[in-house]
């Protein structure tokens, strides 16, 4: 029992907390998470969620609507990023019906089961229900079908190339599919194989096109395709479906169904998926009597555990292979994908650190893959290289993890491919750091020669040129990192006293005119100088220094907070999202809901002052993700929002990934214990913790005084109980320590 009196939370209780539909309600226009409820493995290679909207795009599914249109193979990031090799599927009774606004069947969004291991609905138009349990690559799929009718199977193949082939006799449907945005050779495939437990009638199947003109062939290659499949099923209604995938060939799709489902049936298979799950949620423990904040916290857990995606597979020898996005060939060792780094690096791979190391370091090994494969390291993979958002931030990922120890992947190699982006010029688009040589000779990007984004890129490749001197020093190289550190001093260049932001400046030296703190775009990324002057997160007393010292940042985080939250659209042309997301929040000029603003409520500590942390940081998290929101701030891109909340929730901040600590917040739960992997605890406590009780007297870290400031990475990983006492009132600095 806790404090509480309440009985502590066991495993087979943590899953249940986990709410796949949050953050699924939002739109082009606004968004509350942008997420889909995947049904999923935790870092699955096959993720799968209800479409309920094909003609949606990447917002293909939203929770008020009341039409199903199957459920969905995506391997979607975002719906800004767009899906690749995706399908979907659905039975059917009746007349045979097609084009999916026409085949949609109403559904009761109240009584769909939706969880990270099962999907079940009831198809009231065809009296069917719907159930899918997934594997890392595969999934077993449960048909009911009413008596009396016919019954069938649907499989659409949309959005590319795609071939099927219906063989009645083998009760076997295979096939393959090119479907992608992009970042994608033109050898790409994602492969399926289906078997099922029934007999298929040759003459109630056939395969359609783009104008959903059926034919009785077997067998249809082209765009837009699809496969009606007659179903016999059991004496109960009943007809199950095994389905394999692959991106490395047809062949391998079949071997993966082999291995990962074989024989099992449909409620072994949903027993694996809910006991992988608990497993991997029993990593940490919270112990809170507010019921509704476990939620939370537990669906951010699960929402980190889908991102990096798996990308290899296990061959019949065992061999750990991959189908390449970045040369298009077949290679041995591990690949994942779909992952934004200058989204992830800020907080949800340092949360991996403490989590996962091991898992870590193979994901880094997979980006270490990506470069030998591809030449450079990627940006935005999905499933290879996507070319958006500022930056080389691979930079931190590795920076961070070679920092901590990290082990288990090429460090000499990640650090070749980080020199290479930091010092040669790509000449393909979007690869590598863009106006380098400029960057170079000026130190800064001139805003007339990159009029989008130059602020931005340049302190992103400041702060890149930090970390990557911590890898040099980590591997002895003394001269080389001392050369990239002072290159992580060339934010100064940008600083202009004057208006006391970051500011474009042009080749010639002068400030791009005019200037307005409100107006977004531009020379900044997915804001204004309010949101994007604080990216020195290396440097904060340089910073410091430049805006007239700490006491003069302060008061210049203080304003940022009273500021009214006004924008401009700029060079956008529209408002969009995120500027209507900080528009709808209480914090000022503070957006939370986007990346670049993810560090700000912490540069208070680092200042000297963690009271005003502490308390911005409680705001924050009841703000952005208190009773009521069922989402998030803005975007949950692959984890990363998730995962400031986790962070922020266990009173704990990476500030600057690529050093070995934590910046200290002010805890939400009563207690929260992180079960390492070598078998230790790390246990967050907060004594007399309450809604009105945000601010820390005192700190203890395993029975010692302890700043209340930071904390290494080395204490925590080792095992450490911090113990947190809780006031209702500012403690200073000084106090505290």
């Amino acid at each position: 029992m806790d404090q509480s009196g309440a009985p502590p939370m066991t495993k087979t209780r943590r899953l249940a907390y986990v709410n796949p539909l949050q953050g699924t309600a939002s739109t082009f226009s606004y968004s509350n998470g942008n997420t889909l409820p995947i049904v999923g493995r935790p870092f699955g290679m096959a993720s799968w969620s209800p479409q309920t909207d094909e003609a949606g795009g990447g917002w293909f599914f939203h929770p008020s609507h009341r039409h199903l249109q199957g459920i969905r193979l995506t391997h979607q990031p975002s719906p800004w990023i767009g899906d690749y090799g995706h399908l979907v599927l659905l039975p059917q009774t009746g007349p045979l019906c097609l084009e999916p606004g026409k085949r949609a069947s109403s559904f009761k969004p109240e009584a769909m089961t939706i969880r990270p291991d099962l999907f079940r609905a009831e198809l009231l138009r065809y009296r069917t229900t719907l159930e899918l349990t997934p594997t890392m690559r595969c999934a077993g799929l449960r048909l009911r079908f009413p008596p009396g009718e016919e019954a069938r199977l649907l499989l659409s193949l949309i959005d590319g190339a795609a071939r099927v082939d219906v063989d009645p006799s083998e009760r076997r449907v295979t096939g393959f599919t090119r479907a992608n945005r992009g970042g994608a050779p033109d050898s790409f495939a994602m492969y399926f194989v289906m078997e099922f437990d029934c007999e298929l009638v040759a003459e109630r199947s056939g395969t359609w096109n783009d104008g959903y003109a059926t034919s009785p062939e077997p067998r249809m290659e082209g765009n837009g395709i699809g496969a009606f499949i007659g179903l016999v099923p059991g004496a109960d209604g009943v007809a199950n479906v095994r389905i394999g995938t692959s991106f490395v060939s047809g062949d391998q799709a079949a071997y993966n169904l082999r291995s990962e489902v074989g024989g099992k049936d449909f409620e072994a298979l949903r027993s694996e998926a809910a006991a992988e799950w608990e497993d991997t949620l029993d990593r940490i423990d919270v112990e809170d009597d507010d019921e509704n904040r476990k939620r939370t916290f537990y669906s951010c857990f699960y929402r980190l555990c889908l991102f990096p995606r798996t990308w290899h597979e296990i061959d019949p020898q065992g061999r750990t292979i991959h189908y390449s996005p970045y040369n298009g060939t077949v290679c041995e060792g591990p690949m994942y994908s779909d992952q934004g780094f200058w989204d992830v690096y800020r907080t949800a791979y340092p949360l991996f650190s403490l989590l996962f190391p091991t898992l870590l370091g193979d994901i880094l090994q997979g980006w270490v893959s990506a470069y030998r494969e591809g030449g450079w390291l990627p940006k935005w993979a999905s499933p290879g290289e996507r070319s958006v958002m500022p930056g080389t931030l691979a930079d931190a990922v590795f920076a961070d993890a070679a920092a901590k120890g990290i082990g288990g992947f090429d460090l000499a190699t990640a650090y070749e491919g980080l020199v290479k982006h930091a010092t040669e010029p790509s000449d393909q688009p979007g690869i590598g750091r863009k106006g380098l040589r400029d960057y170079l000779e000026y130190g800064y990007l001139p805003h007339d020669r990159y009029p989008k984004e130059s602020v931005s890129s340049t302190l992103d490749y400041a702060y890149g040129d930090f970390c990557i001197a911590q890898v040099a020093r980590r591997l002895g190289k003394a001269e080389e990192a001392q050369a990239f550190e002072e290159r992580a001093g060339n934010y100064k260049h940008l600083f202009d006293p004057a208006v006391g932001f970051m500011r474009g400046r042009h080749a010639d030296g002068s400030w791009l005119e005019p200037f307005d703190p409100f107006e977004w775009g531009g020379p900044y990324c997915e804001g204004g100088p309010w949101q994007c002057s604080w990216a020195v997160q290396h440097d904060v007393p340089g910073l410091a220094a430049l805006m007239g010292g700490k006491e003069r940042m302060l008061e210049r985080l203080r304003e940022l907070l009273m500021q009214p939250a006004y924008f401009k659209p700029g060079s956008y042309g529209f408002e969009i999202h995120e500027m209507s997301e900080m528009a709808a929040s209480e914090l000022g000029q503070l957006a939370i809901s986007n990346q670049p603003s993810f560090h700000i409520p912490y540069l208070f500590a680092a200042l000297g002052s963690p009271a005003e942390t502490q308390r911005l940081v409680r705001k924050t998290l009841d703000v952005a993700f208190g009773p009521g929101t069922d989402g998030f701030p803005g975007d949950e891109d692959n984890g990363s929002t998730a995962a400031w909340f986790m962070l922020s929730a266990m009173g704990l901040y990476p500030l600057c990934p690529g050093v070995p600590e934590y910046t200290l917040g002010s805890p939400l739960f009563d207690k929260v214990t992180i079960r390492l992997e070598d078998g230790g605890e790390l246990v967050v406590a907060a004594e007399g913790n309450a809604p009105d009780r945000p601010y820390v007297s005192r700190l203890l870290v395993n029975g010692r005084e302890h700043r209340v400031s930071t904390v290494s990475h080395a204490t925590l990983a080792a095992g450490a109980e911090l113990r947190f006492a809780m006031t209702d009132r500012p403690v200073s600095a000084t106090q505290q320590c």
